[in-house]
């Protein structure tokens, strides 16, 4: 028993010494909280709101069909354009498709010659070297058994037109 009586007095001394420390911790902390002045800035009064008409309807439309082939014919009258010929040529019918929109599906051989059969909208179309595909002046400099490589013409991120190489691969299957 006596054993018991001495855990005993043992716990109950370091509660109290535990609960001395409490106190003092929570004294310290009052006295920062009242210590401790907020400094808040009042909010400033909402300006006045003054509405604006509109002014962009007078303008023109910037992607408008009218104002990019007045800048196309505009750089059509430098004389070393990438885009001066394209202009002034009659535009054939699959140059009207996006590349991504036509499947090559095939290849033959004519008189020596090669072509490629194209796949645009279910109708197969018969093309060779020399004809233009694709919305971005794409002219087919050669037809292998596997692709069909072309040139585009294009604007880079200055505005200059140049000339970049294109493929079509032929998709096995088709689309």
């Amino acid at each position: 028993m006596r054993k018991a009586h001495c855990v005993a007095l043992i716990a109950a001394v370091s509660l109290c010494a535990c609960s001395g420390e409490q106190d003092e911790l929570q004294a310290w902390m009052d006295q920062q909280r009242h210590e401790a002045q907020p400094t808040v800035q009042p909010l400033s009064p909402p300006q006045k709101f003054h509405p604006q008409a509109y002014a962009g309807m007078e303008g023109s439309e910037p992607f408008s069909t009218q104002k990019l082939s007045g800048a196309l014919r505009q750089e059509a009258r430098q004389p070393n354009s990438a885009v001066a010929a394209e202009l002034s040529r009659r535009k054939e019918p699959l140059e009207a498709f996006p590349l991504d929109a036509m499947t090559m599906v095939g290849s033959v051989a004519r008189k020596g010659l090669p072509y490629a059969l194209l796949k645009v909208d279910n109708l197969l179309y018969q093309v060779k070297v020399g004809d233009y595909l694709g919305q971005n002046y794409g002219k087919i400099l050669k037809i292998t058994e596997t692709e069909i490589s072309l040139r585009e013409i294009v604007q880079d991120a200055a505005g200059e037109w140049i000339e970049r190489p294109t493929t079509l691969q032929l998709q096995e299957g088709g689309r």
